[in-house]
């Protein structure tokens, strides 16, 4: 049981690290990333959203810094620290 759970937090981490880079480009609304893009928003929004509503984003000069996506790697490696 810790093994799968393990591979959760793992699969999880990966997911919201490709959400950050995927991020970063224009996603074509037609495109196949697309699709990808939103079963990662899909899996990473539970727990993300909560977060960017109780955290504001660190401004820094004309750019946004969300901070909700470290401060969830954060607990999750943590929590893999604990169980795994």
């Amino acid at each position: 049981m810790v093994i799968i759970i393990c591979l959760l937090l793992n699969l999880y981490l990966l997911a919201i690290f490709a959400r950050i880079i995927l991020s970063w480009f224009p996603l074509d609304p037609n495109g196949s990333m697309a699709t990808v893009a939103g079963f990662l928003f899909m899996v990473t929004d539970p727990v993300l959203a909560p977060l960017r509503r109780a955290i504001p984003a660190v401004r820094l000069g004309s750019v946004a810094l969300d901070l909700s996506p470290i401060i969830v790697i954060i607990g999750v490696q943590v929590l893999r620290g604990i169980i795994c």
